[in-house]
């Protein structure tokens, strides 16, 4: 990139914000949370993971006259019917819960059997140069799986420790930062953001 350039990121958590550390530093682009410019979590009233993330990036971006990456991301569960997808934050409710979230979707599938758990990740991420950006960048991935019947390991955030990748026999929680960032769903994502600017006349 020409111009490696501070970004906020336009959310309080504090796993995806290690994450995007970890990615986007070797680039030389630092990236600073909303909370630090004031920002809360934003109400997510749309139908949807891009429309999220847009609502996401604008309020961070408004706030710290800075541009702003977001992503929505989630869990769309097979025998759930794509379940809790974009409502996976806060799929047992409020306050947001990751044990409490894991333990709903224990519940959810206690007559699913393994081999019937299928699962995937999705990210979508938003970059948004300015807030009133008419053309924002828009990527998504996702990172397939299957779901246990009780948590391993210790690891990641998220449903990350029932979220079971078969090749690897691990769970998500049980790897490496270094072998969920090349693997996951967000990882995927970046990658793909970071390759579309750098053959852009802007990025490039």
């Amino acid at each position: 990139m020409k111009n490696p350039t501070g970004l906020v990121l336009a959310s309080g958590n504090l796993g995806k914000l290690r994450e995007f550390h970890q990615l986007l530093g070797p680039l030389g682009i630092e990236v600073s949370p909303q909370d630090a410019f004031g920002v809360g979590d934003v109400a997510e009233t749309g139908l949807t993971f891009v429309e999220n993330a847009l609502l996401k990036a604008r309020a961070a971006s408004l706030a710290s006259g800075l541009p702003a990456l977001a992503d929505d991301s989630g869990l769309e569960v097979d025998a759930l019917d794509g379940c809790p997808g974009i409502h996976s934050a806060r799929f047992a409710g409020e306050p947001k819960s990751d044990a409490r979230n894991n333990a709903k979707l224990l519940e959810a599938l206690s007559s699913v059997p393994p081999g019937r758990r299928a699962a995937r990740y999705w990210c979508v991420l938003v970059l948004l140069r300015h807030a009133r950006d008419p053309v924002p960048w828009i990527v998504q991935a996702s990172w397939e799986g299957e779901i246990l019947t009780a948590p391993r390991g210790d690891g990641g955030f998220g449903y990350d420790p029932l979220f079971w990748i078969p090749e690897r026999n691990l769970s998500a929680a049980e790897l490496s930062a270094d072998d969920k960032n090349r693997l996951s769903h967000r990882g995927r994502a970046l990658r793909a953001l970071v390759d579309a600017m750098r053959q852009s006349t802007e990025y490039g």
